[in-house]
């Protein structure tokens, strides 16, 4: 095994429409993962999940390969995405994967790292973060979980087919985060460093809070880029992006 090798991706959106994405993903697990200390999905691994008691083919088989890295020692942790925040303590204890608040804090090379999925940091988009609070009652999802999981399927369809609707609505600048969200979070968690998804802009942003400079490290989405980061024990990182699984198209070069 490695030593002190940690890998992040974000946003794979995995769903049974995509079955080449989930392809890669396997693959990705019984490659990269394995030879790795720890992997970091922060958030969106599934495109839906309508709660622990889905038992739908393929992300069942997402599961299974999950457990199978675990069983080999392999430590997986993940957040909640704005499309899997239903993720709980079942889906945790079938796949020996630790469910993670937002933000976390990791330390490597004497470095304060934080992880977020990042949907909290895009404020500008009001509209979201209202939806955000509502959804992620404990309420609301009481009365969610206890609808059929028929009920429930039809209605996950329904959303996403709005949600896209909504996004090819809305301005670029809404759906990215906002530099005070991003200072903000830095600041309260004195870190070092942020890792997040869930713009699909993967980039790397060096910024001076409080006179400090820090580093932003955003992830790329799973089906369009293959993205991963690779952090070191010593703090040392490199952004990778894997060859797009057959059936995928559209890959885009990282930022820089």
């Amino acid at each position: 095994m490695a030593h002190g090798r940690y890998l992040f991706v974000s946003d794979l959106h995995l769903d049974a429409s995509h079955p080449a994405a989930i392809a890669q993903f396997l693959a990705f697990l019984e490659t990269e993962a394995v030879r790795s200390d720890a992997l970091y999905i922060l958030g969106d691994l599934f495109e839906s999940w309508i709660g622990d008691d889905d038992d739908e083919a393929a992300r069942r088989r997402v599961c299974e390969a999950l457990t199978a890295l675990t069983r080999r020692g392999i430590a997986c942790r993940i957040q909640h995405g704005n499309r899997d925040f239903l993720l709980g303590k079942r889906f945790s204890e079938r796949t020996g994967c630790e469910v993670l608040p937002d933000p976390s804090l990791l330390e490597a090379g004497g470095r304060r790292i934080v992880l977020s999925h990042g949907d909290t940091l895009c404020t500008d988009d009001v509209a979201y973060q209202r939806f955000r609070r509502l959804a992620r009652s404990r309420t609301l999802q009481r009365e969610w979980l206890a609808l059929p999981l028929r009920a429930r399927r039809g209605l996950a369809a329904w959303g996403r087919r709005r949600s896209r609707a909504q996004v090819q609505r809305l301005p670029e600048a809404i759906m990215d985060v906002t530099p005070a969200a991003v200072a903000d979070l830095l600041r309260t968690q004195d870190a070092d460093i942020l890792i997040h998804g869930h713009t699909h802009r993967p980039g790397e942003h060096r910024i001076v809070v409080d006179g400090r400079t820090r580093l932003r490290l955003v992830l790329g989405d799973w089906y369009e880029q293959g993205s991963m980061l690779v952090l070191n024990a010593d703090g040392t990182h490199e952004r990778r992006q894997l060859a797009p699984a057959k059936g995928i198209a559209g890959t885009q070069e990282l930022a820089g």
